[in-house]
């Protein structure tokens, strides 16, 4: 039976083609599929009864990822490459080679066209691969028909049965000169490029005459030949000729949160995809900008030939920074790609939602698995506190709330903190005891109701330093637990108990999901608060630089703009019309300009 977390996400697949990944409970994929409808494929697995080996893989799913396709041929050349990439237990093809057939034109003297399953270093053309066999078989019949090359087996002194039928130029008896083949092999290079119109109009019209002239037999099998040529050389992205080696940045943003796909394209397909969601603070650009920026800095990061970014974006700072040609495609493949990437960002995105409207359904069973778990009588309202600084620097913390396990935003609280000197443990003790102290004086003066539980986003040193403040200042017992993250600083264990013991949940559990959406809120909401407070400060402190403008006219910039980019876009009638001169307004233009 499919735990609740796959369900949901069940319910939120999209009817449209693609190839799925199937996870165990490390995260590690153990199968690839591909599927015509998402939904109804990957439904199926959870939806049947299965038995032998789909059994057994059904029992090992813990979680599944999928990537849409604009074609159902996409979804089969991307199987293909995901299989053999992770190389999934389960999958038995296709992890030696494609598994699917290429159309061969090969390199010799007297050339001719063959289907292939390998490809070698053998400065032949090849084309594909091709999901359906028997089209690709059908389409090279059809070109050696149209454009014959060499049918026979070589020269035998006569001519052979194909030549006499039109389909071999005659290597079986003379000399075929090369700029004969060369022709041939040109318009045989353009048909299988997508340059079917002639050939295509020439069947239908033949096709349109057989079924007038009552040849419905005939009239069939020219509408069975355009179908194959249809299905042949039909245009996909997954793979291409283009050897570049290439990464593709794009983005979707909605709620203040932004969805961001990178599609890797290496040996000429996408052989990798990544994506991140997290919210912002700046404008989605901005933000974009920056995490790109981020991405290539890390460590062991091979750097690709080409990056390829949506227009808006700088490419000119990003392309002398990273120090790789970025570019903004306007047609073709490139293009199809980078609107690829932008539907797969909507698409996580809408599902985090989602997701969280499902998930919101069972928030009170999910509060009380945690109560549970850490054996205590099950309580309504729960307060997590997170800090954010920069090495110790202009330290700040908040606070969320949630009741029945939903989040109370107008009861949010954040908080800036006196800065201390010393080392980070330090800072992060100091930190709590100060949060801790102020919420709580208040919350007693005020006669106000207190949390069944706090959490500490952190470990033994901010819930014990917590712990120590409730009990020793403010005589309160208010259960304390520590939420512990992982190296990839995912939620992981909480902490809890005089032995600061972790408690181990059921990473597949409702009580899990909810820790892990309150570890992800207060760290957000701590980050937002630090960003907007560091750029506050930041352009207050360029502002202070700027002769005639004092403490009241940097105001009034500030609650109005914002940002130094929005003061830098504003006109100067904007800026006077704040009640600010004209000449401060020039002066506050000009040195931003130069700044």
């Amino acid at each position: 039976m499919a735990s609740e977390h796959i369900e949901h996400k069940l319910a939120l697949l999209p009817d449209l083609p693609g190839c799925y990944q199937m996870k165990d409970v490390m995260g590690k994929i153990i199968y690839v599929g591909k599927a015509k409808n998402l939904k109804n494929r990957v439904r199926s697995y959870f939806k049947s009864s299965h038995d032998g080996k789909t059994a057994r893989l059904v029992a090992e799913i813990a979680d599944f990822d999928y990537i849409v396709t604009s074609s159902d041929k996409e979804a089969f050349l991307l199987e293909i490459t995901l299989i053999q990439k992770w190389q999934p237990y389960y999958n038995i093809k296709l992890k030696k080679g494609t598994g699917y057939p290429y159309i061969k034109i090969t390199n010799e003297r007297d050339p001719k066209l063959e289907i292939t399953g390998d490809i070698k270093k053998d400065d032949a053309y090849y084309f594909g691969p091709y999901p359906n066999v028997y089209a690709a078989q059908e389409t090279m019949h059809f070109l050696e028909k149209v454009y014959p090359l060499r049918r026979c087996n070589g020269y035998q002194g006569r001519p052979c049965l194909y030549y006499h039928m039109g389909q071999c130029l005659g290597a079986c008896w003379r000399t075929v000169p090369e700029a004969e083949y060369a022709a041939q092999i040109a318009k045989i290079k353009s048909f299988l490029d997508g340059n079917t119109g002639k050939v295509t109009q020439h069947l239908t019209q033949a096709m349109n005459k057989a079924a007038a002239g009552l040849e419905f037999e005939r009239a069939a099998e020219l509408r069975d030949q355009l179908h194959y040529i249809d299905v042949t050389v039909e245009k996909q992205k997954i793979i291409s000729t283009d050897k570049t080696q290439r990464d593709i940045f794009n983005f979707y943003m909605d709620k203040g949160w932004i969805s961001i796909q990178i599609f890797f394209i290496r040996q000429a397909r996408l052989m990798k995809r990544e994506s991140r969601l997290f919210p912002i603070v700046n404008s989605a650009e901005e933000e974009f900008e920056s995490f790109i920026l981020q991405f290539y800095d890390r460590k062991n990061n091979v750097r690709p030939k080409e990056v390829l970014v949506p227009a808006g974006v700088n490419n000119a700072v990003l392309e002398s920074v990273i120090g790789v040609p970025v570019r903004t495609p306007q047609r073709g493949e490139k293009r199809s790609l980078m609107e690829l990437a932008h539907k797969n960002a909507r698409i996580k995105l809408d599902e985090k939602f989602r997701l969280l409207e499902l998930d919101n359904r069972t928030t009170i069973g999910a509060q009380r698995e945690i109560f549970d778990a850490l054996g205590l009588p099950f309580g309504h309202v729960m307060e997590a506190f997170d800090h954010s600084h920069i090495q110790g620097a202009e330290p700040v913390s908040a606070m969320v709330q949630f009741v029945d396990g939903r989040a109370e935003k107008a009861n949010y609280r954040k908080y800036k903190l006196a800065q201390e000197e010393g080392d980070h443990s330090a800072n992060e003790d100091q930190n709590t005891r100060e949060v801790i102290r102020r919420r709580y004086t208040r919350l007693l003066k005020e006669h106000a109701a207190l949390p069944d539980l706090i959490l500490m986003d952190g470990g033994a040193i901010e819930m014990n330093a917590a712990k120590d403040v409730l009990e020793n200042e403010l005589n309160l017992d208010i259960p304390v637990a520590g939420m512990v993250k992982n190296n990839k600083h995912k939620t992981a264990a909480l902490l809890f108990g005089d032995r600061d013991e972790p408690l181990d949940l059921d990473p597949q559990s409702q009580g899990f999901y909810l820790l892990e959406r309150i570890q992800e809120e207060v760290h957000r909401f701590a980050i937002t608060f630090h960003r907007q407070l560091r750029n506050k400060n930041s352009l207050a402190s360029r502002l202070e630089t700027i002769k005639g403008v004092g403490p009241r006219t940097r105001t009034k910039l500030l609650r109005e703009f914002k940002t130094v980019n929005h003061i830098k876009e504003a006109s100067l009638e904007d800026i006077q019309a704040l009640g600010i001169s004209k000449a401060v307004a020039q002066a506050v233009k000009v040195s931003l300009a130069a700044q």
